[in-house]
């Protein structure tokens, strides 16, 4: 028989994430950026994740220059508040520079094509002795929210010590730039087709957690980055449960 796994008398309540689908077109089709975690990690040990992690109180700075769709339109889309949707913007931003290199940033008119110059910076916001807006203030750059695109909200079950509430995010690949997976979080990093890369997990050789299973299985769909980000979705929030079927417990998303 299948039991649902006891659920705590005060769960954890869950940070607020962000991920980022960072696509782009390889030779046969569309491929998506991923990171293999290193296993001292105390979340995710050994996954293989796309970049991302927890808001930084400072990403909610409205003093940010911002190109794009406002915090209003994200809040709308993934049915939270503008100063959430703001932080949530600007960790996607922020995570996807650090672990991958990539900047989605630029001028109102212009993306940055050549991310060597902000290396320096790079390592100031992993070290947190820099925060986003210090930053794109400091370079005269401007976030581009114009560059990403919603696609999930995902939460960790209640029975989880450790909870993120995490927004993903789609983008594709800037011209011009390209992801280095220079960081101490990830042992192993690349482009992968989806179907590709959920072989891999099948066959035993990496692990997946089951949000990314599934946006892997969505990606699978699509022929090139343009018609995954062009595509129509509602953002719902999915809370998987914990099943437990004699020994063995499954995270189920329904």
């Amino acid at each position: 028989m299948n039991f649902s796994v006891a659920e705590p008398a005060e769960p954890a309540v869950p940070r607020d994430a962000a991920t980022v689908l960072l696509l782009r077109d390889g030779v046969n089709g569309l491929e998506v950026f991923l990171q293999r975690r290193v296993a001292a990690m105390a979340f995710a040990a050994g996954m293989t994740v796309f970049p991302g992690g927890g808001v930084d109180q400072r990403d909610a700075d409205a003093t940010i220059a911002w190109a794009g769709p406002p915090a209003a339109d994200w809040a709308g889309w993934f049915n939270g508040t503008e100063q959430v949707a703001r932080a949530l913007v600007c960790a996607a931003v922020r995570e996807t520079f650090e672990e991958s290199g990539v900047l989605l940033a630029g001028t109102a008119d212009e993306v940055v094509t050549d991310t060597a110059r902000y290396a320096g910076a790079r390592d100031e916001l992993v070290s947190r002795e820099l925060s986003l807006a210090g930053f794109l203030a400091r370079e005269g750059l401007t976030l581009r929210s114009d560059l990403l695109r919603p696609w999930a909200h995902w939460i960790t079950p209640v029975q989880e010590k450790r909870r993120y509430d995490t927004r993903f995010f789609a983008a594709i690949l800037p011209a011009g730039q390209d992801a280095d997976g220079k960081t101490t979080e990830a042992e192993s990093s690349g482009w992968w087709r989806p179907a590709d890369a959920l072989a891999d997990a099948e066959a035993g050789r990496s692990m997946l957690m089951p949000p990314t299973w599934h946006t892997l299985t969505e990606l699978a769909s699509f022929g090139t980055a343009a018609e995954a980000l062009a595509a129509e979705r509602t953002v719902e929030a999915i809370i998987p449960k914990l099943i437990r079927e004699g020994d063995v417990i499954r995270v189920v998303a329904e």
